[in-house]
């Protein structure tokens, strides 16, 4: 009998999905990293740095579950479409504003902002589609490759990026991401995607969302995936913002081995992320998904007062298998335990919840100032480990989850 992954893989359109997501997923990854090292290279300010990252990220915090509950009305695939080509676009400006030599640093933001806004359809879009094509009997082995292809993104962006930077600055950066995006839009005009959809009322998009909130609320499982999410992005994640000032300033090392020390967690989320889709790595869901956030912030915690750049690789990578457990669990009890009518509308909302990362990413830029990058990652992710372990008492109420199989 073939495997789950073999059956996925001979489908045309979860192909296109998965692919498509993949590649333009590490070209968002390639242009923060790219972004930040610009950001740094131009005004030696790590909180430039932190807000030229979090405005890439800051419209999945206002436009989540927005875009959650558009996606509920419009078609997916054309809204998919949409953003690949919007996106693709603003980094061919970029590209030409750096080939003229007119390329400043409001630029960037600015182009942060506009292919942010595109992002915020990510999970409740591209993502639903892909359990939606692998339909219920697929959909934790869709979600664990999905996922483990993310944290692959995740690696190969920055360490792109820093490559990019270093040998063809931002002109070859953005042409790279550009033509990736765009080639992705064409693949998906040939995606077969069969979609009930209702009238658009934009007016009544408060109340969906709160008819939304309002069902989590009966959900100690969900009220876990939007807490733990939050504070994983809000004091945890947020230490990309501070990466290349980690690298040049802390480690003092090369751009290139600034996108490895990058790429080193997502690495770890890449392997972690592979053995729970091949079936090899099992647990209890709850587990996986709190523990694994609490592993990853323990893991910045060793790094942060680490005076080795290769120990702090090392603790990276580890704290990557808690991401794993993390990004996998945290779609797979979304699209599990909510009803098929509000899965867009709850997936906005965990968008929303990953939103509050530029808020973290801005908080430790400005603690960067007093504290230094080591600092203010140290104290950000000490105090995510104690808010996890809190919700994860306060919310056992619960009985666990039975694990994946």
């Amino acid at each position: 009998m073939d495997s789950p992954i073999r059956e996925l893989l001979r489908s045309s359109d979860f192909l296109r999905l998965w692919l498509v997501g993949a590649f333009a997923n590490a070209m968002r990854w390639l242009e923060m990293l790219a972004s930040g090292l610009f950001a740094w290279e131009v005004t030696g300010s790590a909180l430039a740095v932190a807000v030229v990252v979090a405005v890439r990220q800051l419209p999945l915090l206002f436009l989540g579950a927005f875009a959650g509950a558009i996606s509920e009305a419009i078609n997916r695939k054309l809204i998919l479409m949409t953003a690949l080509v919007v996106a693709a676009a603003t980094s061919t400006l970029l590209a030409t504003l750096a080939t003229t030599g007119h390329l400043e640093l409001w630029h960037v933001a600015l182009g942060n902002l506009v292919s942010g806004t595109m992002w915020t359809t990510e999970m409740s879009t591209r993502r639903r589609m892909v359990g939606e094509v692998a339909g219920p009997h697929r959909i934790v082995p869709a979600i664990a490759l999905d996922s483990a292809t993310n944290a692959m993104t995740r690696m190969v962006g920055p360490l792109l990026g820093g490559l990019a930077f270093q040998w063809l600055g931002m002109k070859g950066a953005y042409t790279l991401t550009a033509l990736v995006q765009f080639a992705g839009a064409f693949a998906l005009a040939g995606l077969v995607h069969t979609q009930v959809t209702r009238k658009l009322e934009v007016v009544k998009i408060p109340a969906e969302i709160v008819e939304g909130l309002r069902h989590a609320w009966t959900k100690p499982i969900l009220l876990l995936v939007f807490g733990v999410t939050v504070v994983t992005n809000l004091f945890a994640f947020s230490y990309t913002g501070l990466v290349a000032p980690l690298g040049l300033g802390e480690f003092h090392v090369s751009p290139a081995l600034v996108g490895v020390l990058a790429a080193a967690e997502p690495t770890g989320a890449l392997i972690g992320g592979t053995l729970i889709a091949a079936g090899l790595m099992r647990m209890d869901r709850r587990l996986a998904f709190a523990g694994g956030a609490a592993l990853f912030m323990a893991a910045l915690v060793i790094m942060a007062v680490s005076s080795s750049y290769w120990l702090a690789l090392l603790v990276l990578f580890i704290g990557g298998f808690g991401t794993a457990g993390f990004g996998n669990m945290q779609s797979t009890l979304m699209l599990t335990e909510a009803p098929p009518e509000m899965r867009s509308r709850l997936m906005g909302l965990v968008t929303v919840g990953i939103g509050t990362g530029p808020l973290g990413i801005l908080a430790v830029g400005v603690l960067a100032e007093p504290l230094g990058p080591r600092g203010a990652v140290l104290v950000m992710a000490a105090a995510g480990l104690v808010l996890t372990a809190w919700l994860a008492w306060a919310l056992r109420s619960r009985p666990p989850t039975p694990p994946s199989v």
